[in-house]
């Protein structure tokens, strides 16, 4: 696999639940997910799991970028927490961006499940765990995730800093995926219209969902927008087009898709020039 496998999703990779039964034993007999261990330790588990897919074949989403943070880890000779703060938060003065602790009153609580009655279970955030995830743990804000979008937005520039290069940004918001990626079969079932699926004209870049062709998606938007979500609910969209950000911090994991669609329709509904 490629560096450019892991930032697209083609690394061969898995999660143990997305993992057929086989494949999940495998992950989970290795204790590949361990709050105890350190992304190096992660890693050597890892490389001793059978892949899902052949590097390069298919589209499946899973720990390419917890793998992408020890990749970082290694080109930098700093822990991927460190390099985060020093190299992304204070020059875009993201202060309240951190892998944590943070204290209780502080934390976004989970909505109720109607069925159960019941707050769905989300990551302890008021202790600092071990293992510094590339692929999940960060915790934010509202108005640092836009001050991040904004710069992305900008080409790469906010506030006087140039973080990225424009080219980089045209370069991360392209379709990496070709006519032969193929997608694996839990992709439409847990991203539904926002799935990277050339059916719903939606490709993959270094990080984000790329919309490619207009009328195929039943959501609105613009040739070009981009964007990614999370597994507790957030998802953020940029729109160059129409020179827009969109953020969403929510924690209700059942009801994401739900929020989702509801927020792309209302805000595009509001656009009138």
């Amino acid at each position: 696999m490629t560096v450019q496998d892991l930032l697209r999703h083609t690394s061969g990779l898995s999660y143990a639940h997305l993992a057929g039964p086989l494949l999940k034993r495998a992950y989970e007999s290795a204790h590949v997910v361990d709050e105890k261990q350190t992304s190096a330790e992660m890693v050597a588990k890892l490389a001793k799991v059978p892949l899902a897919y052949q590097p390069g074949s298919t589209w499946q989403y899973g720990m390419s970028t917890d793998v992408l943070g020890r990749v970082v880890e290694a080109a930098s000779g700093m822990n991927l927490d460190r390099f985060i703060i020093e190299r992304i938060c204070k020059p875009l003065c993201l202060a309240d961006t951190s892998f944590g602790p943070i204290d209780a009153e502080r934390a976004a609580q989970p909505q109720i499940d109607s069925t159960s009655g019941k707050r769905p279970p989300m990551r302890e955030v008021t202790t600092r765990q071990n293992w510094i995830s590339g692929g999940s743990a960060l915790l934010s804000t509202a108005g640092d995730y836009a001050r991040f979008c904004q710069m992305l937005l900008n080409g790469g520039e906010l506030g006087g800093t140039q973080l990225l290069s424009p080219a980089t940004i045209t370069l991360m918001t392209s379709d990496h995926l070709t006519p032969d990626s193929r997608r694996s079969p839990s992709t439409p079932i847990l991203f539904g219209a926002l799935a990277p699926l050339a059916e719903l004209g939606l490709g993959f870049g270094l990080g984000f969902a790329v919309r490619t062709h207009p009328g195929r998606n039943p959501l609105p938007g613009s040739v070009g927008d981009y964007s990614w979500s999370g597994v507790t609910g957030t998802y953020f969209w940029i729109d160059p087009k129409q020179q827009l950000i969109a953020v969403l911090m929510m924690q209700a994991p059942v009801q994401r898709l739900h929020y989702r669609y509801l927020m792309r329709t209302l805000v595009y509904q509001s656009i009138v020039d």
